[in-house]
């Protein structure tokens, strides 16, 4: 079936309103769709779109493979959800109790292992074509969104048919790559854009106000627009003009009466409904698509949030190249795995899951085999989507990966046929075709839909006590860089040798000090509560520094602040003065040099030198010793390498006076904090 427009040289005719500096009189309606496609036909009233920027890994989301040789199936263990036979991987407790209501993919391909040309498939539909997929050409396959807002626009809101949120997909070196705006079919369907992020109690949006203008002025600019309606309605009676002349009345309802303002104010939800999606940018900028769509937004693409500028090799994304374990069990899987439920729960509750279809997908998967540095690299023969909501039949699997999750075992599909069921969800005859601005007539898809995924109730009715552990992957809290900072309550402090897993604290014994817990005490006019203690005390170790230390939770670009408080005790003036000559003291931050991330592996990174004051009986305050310090790199990507750490260290300097050290000199740590100060967006950054 061929769509066909209104003719744009009428559009062009009439001035329109401006929403964030796209056309609002440009919007049409689709004309009406023919009956006969099934009961599933038009069942997405709404669309969120949650995009995994990067590429998630198939071994450790919705494929996991128990079976495969350890450099395969990676240290995780796989989890029973609540249907019967599907295994999720443990780092998704959340979602594996609501499998009933999700269909997973997993025999999604492009055999594209570039983020550019593989991530314009999967959102537009079609294998790119162009020269270089890493610029945006006017001749590029349009973004599904501008399908969507061109022939199913929202009827509420039709200036807020297809949003961007919180950024668009960039790259290394700040690129947009393509298929995320109009394309061919023009720019005037790319999608609007919105950047921001949600969860900072400053929250504004960037070009949402017309800019220079303000509320008298868009009354006055309506007086004379609906005047120039009039001459253009004496001079022929136009169908296009009546069709253009409603969506301005409703653009002009939408920009003063605030309902897009409101929708946009996350400030009024509930405080325990903003801490169900996770107080971070990810879980607000979903719960903000929740708020978008219920507001009358057709569709919200969520883009996993990357900075501006940001040139980062070890970022958020889950560009998961280097130390994959790690940055998946410590943010990536938390953040999808809290706000990707809260939003199925949410809709659930309120009775929108049944009108909105929510898909969830990266633009490829991650290589089967764990390279050297822990991670997984790109990999497009096979990876997973997600598909929940209207007219999804939930508690099912399509397709199925080989033994080592490395190529499609059976129902090899393409992005295009996810584009398809999207199409066909929305209400738009995929087998139909639209006509770019020279006339010629193009497919909107070459793939059918996905016909098996659907239906009006799950796949199965059986059901099972999923085994996930919800405290195994609490969820992800930016303020907390590292796993603890004090040493109170159930604190374990491990020796060095015991792997990255569990997490917290590892110590490390010199040949002249020791590090223990240490109960409870009173030091001057201090009670002490439990904390760590670095003691004077010959050891078999031949190490010439003793060290406390913890690794930093998957660290990214930008400028972190550390401290220490601590208390220094000696038993005599002579004993103070030989471990000044004998010892330093250093607050660091250190690199792992091996990928089993043991603390007595590692080079310094940054580190400050401070002299502890020894306490007396009339001392009433801890000392405390703070720096800051950036790593960034504005030449080029920034790389942690095997994991960064911190900690506090003793480091021996001579010998000579280390003698008599032994019961009469301590450093009682009482806490290590470490703040992430950021990294603002650069305000030169454009796209």
């Amino acid at each position: 079936m061929s769509i066909k427009l209104i003719d744009r040289r009428e559009l062009m005719r009439v001035g329109g309103l401006t929403l964030g500096g796209l056309s609002l009189a440009d919007l049409v309606k689709a004309a009406p769709q023919t009956d006969g496609f099934g009961s599933s036909f038009g069942r997405a009233k709404n669309i969120i779109f949650l995009y995994l920027c990067g590429g998630p890994p198939q071994h450790e989301t919705f494929d996991p493979k128990p079976d495969a040789p350890a450099e395969i199936r990676g240290p995780f263990k796989p989890i029973q959800t609540n249907i019967p036979g599907i295994q999720f991987c443990e780092l998704l407790p959340r979602t594996a109790a609501m499998a009933d209501k999700i269909a997973v993919i997993r025999s999604m391909s492009t055999d594209d292992n570039i983020h550019s040309s593989s991530g314009h498939w999967v959102l537009t539909g079609y294998k790119y074509q162009g020269p270089n997929a890493r610029t945006i050409q006017p001749s590029d396959w349009p973004f599904y969104g501008s399908i969507i807002k061109r022939y199913k626009p929202s009827e509420s809101m039709p200036g807020l048919s297809s949003l961007v949120i919180p950024d668009f997909v960039r790259q290394n070196e700040n690129v947009t790559p393509a298929g995320q705006m109009g394309g061919l079919m023009g720019q005037q369907w790319s999608p609007e854009h919105f950047v921001g992020d949600p969860s900072r109690a400053d929250y504004k949006i960037e070009g949402f106000e017309p800019l220079g203008i303000t509320l008298d002025r868009m009354k006055s600019r309506r007086t004379l627009q609906s005047k120039l309606e009039d001459r253009l309605r004496a001079a022929e009676s136009s169908k296009a003009v009546d069709i253009l002349s409603t969506y301005q009345q409703q653009s002009y309802e939408l920009m003063t009466s605030g309902k897009a303002r409101r929708a946009f104010n996350i400030q009024e939800e509930p405080d325990h409904v903003r801490d169900r999606y996770g107080r971070n940018r990810w879980g607000q900028c979903v719960l903000l698509a929740r708020r978008l769509i219920e507001s009358g937004v057709r569709l919200v693409h969520v883009n996993w949030p990357r900075e501006p500028g940001d040139n980062a090799s070890d970022n958020p994304l889950w560009d998961t190249h280097a130390q994959n374990h790690d940055r998946l069990e410590d943010v990536l899987c938390p953040l999808f795995d809290v706000g990707y439920t809260a939003l199925i729960e949410d809709l659930d509750q309120r009775g929108l899951l049944d009108e909105t279809l929510v898909v969830a997908i990266g633009e490829f998967g991650r290589t089967p085999k764990i390279n050297p540095k822990s991670g997984r690299d790109h990999w497009g023969p096979v990876f997973s989507a997600a598909l929940a909501g209207a007219g999804i039949s939930g508690g099912q699997v399509y397709g199925s990966s080989d033994a080592h999750g490395a190529y499609p075992k059976s129902n090899k599909i393409d992005p295009g046929h996810l584009t398809s069921t999207i199409f066909h969800l929305a209400g738009l005859d995929y087998q139909g075709t639209f006509a770019d601005p020279t006339g010629r007539e193009l497919a909107l898809s070459k793939q059918p839909a996905l016909m098996d995924l659907l239906g009006d109730r799950p796949a199965t009715a059986e059901r099972t006590v999923p085994t996930g552990d919800v405290a195994r992957v609490p969820d992800f809290d930016e303020s907390k860089m590292i796993r603890q900072t004090s040493f109170q309550g159930k604190t374990v402090l491990q020796p060095a040798d015991v792997p990255s897993r569990p997490k917290g604290w590892r110590f490390l014994n010199s040949h002249a000090f020791s590090v223990a817990m240490q109960n409870p005490l009173a030091i001057g006019k201090l009670n002490l509560a439990q904390h760590v203690t670095f003691t004077a005390a010959r050891s078999e170790s031949s190490a010439t520094s003793a060290l406390v230390g913890q690794e930093v939770r998957s660290p990214f670009p930008g400028t972190y602040r550390l401290r220490v408080k601590f208390i220094a005790t000696g038993q005599s003036e002579q004993a103070q003065q030989a471990f000044q000559e004998s010892h330093s003291c250093h607050l660091l931050f250190f690199q792992f040099t091996e990928k089993a991330k043991q603390i007595d592996k590692r080079s310094v990174m940054a580190e400050v030198e401070f002299s502890p004051i020894f306490a007396s009986d009339a001392t009433t305050a801890a000392q405390a010793v703070e720096f800051t310090r950036p790593f960034l790199n504005a030449r080029g990507n920034y790389s942690f390498g095997l994991g960064m750490g911190v900690g506090v260290e003793i480091r021996q300097k001579s010998t000579a006076k280390a003698d008599g050290l032994d019961g009469n000199v301590a450093l009682h740590v009482l806490s290590i904090e470490l703040d992430f100060v950021g990294k603002e967006r650069n305000p030169n950054v454009t796209v």
